[in-house]
């Protein structure tokens, strides 16, 4: 079951990272980061996302003193195959023009970033690098999700404006607030999923079979 829930967390993360960058608003720093490399070096955001994640698995074995997560590739991949449909399904079907329409688009991709990369990292399978790296970067400064996540932020948001990518009024909002709505879903989900997971483990059915055996 837990699958279930982190490939639906990956496809509405993916989703709402493509409403962020339509919005035209400025998306987050690491997306940020992705488009300036997609214009100025070629190949897609998802090509760029899984070349990064390559790095940053070094980066945080590296810090952890241990073998390298290869499974978050897995994510990486799926991930960055998630941004080029959407994105594309998206250009033909929703384009903001007006400015609240825009607002909208980016509003809920913000919010909703939050709740999907909340919802896929509470089953504990393969977090894509940068997610892994706002974990270990927690448990090493003995702090919480919103520092960690606000500090790689800022780190990204230093290399998008090095490549030039879209920086803009989003971004900003995103370093301010991603943090903090990350860390305002992580206990939120935790407690719904856990409720949703280890319901069938008390079901009236599993206590019958419990009693037969016995």
């Amino acid at each position: 079951m837990k699958y279930v829930f982190y490939v639906l967390g990956i496809l509405i993360l993916t989703l709402v990272i493509s409403f962020t960058i339509q919005s035209d608003l400025g998306t987050s720093p690491f997306d940020a980061l992705l488009v300036g490399l997609s214009i100025n070096a070629g190949l897609t955001l998802g090509s760029w996302e899984v070349i990064i994640a390559l790095i940053l698995i070094c980066f945080n074995s590296f810090l952890k003193r241990q073998r390298p997560e290869v499974l978050g590739l897995l994510t990486a991949f799926i991930t960055g195959i998630g941004i080029d449909m959407w994105l594309f399904l998206l250009h033909h079907l929703i384009t903001p023009e007006l400015w609240y329409s825009k607002i909208i688009c980016f509003g809920i991709g913000l919010v909703v970033i939050g709740l999907g990369t909340a919802t896929y990292l509470h089953t504990n399978f393969a977090p894509i690098p940068v997610d892994r790296l706002t974990l270990i970067i927690q448990e090493l400064t003995k702090t919480n999700i919103f520092f960690s996540r606000t500090v790689i932020y800022l780190a990204f948001l230093i290399m998008a404006m090095i490549s030039n990518g879209p920086i803009g009024v989003g971004t900003l909002l995103t370093v301010c607030l991603g943090g903090l709505i990350l860390n305002y879903f992580m206990p939120f989900t935790e407690k719904v999923l856990d409720r949703i997971l280890t319901h069938p483990s008390t079901s009236p059915n599993n206590d019958k079979d419990k009693k037969h055996s016995i």
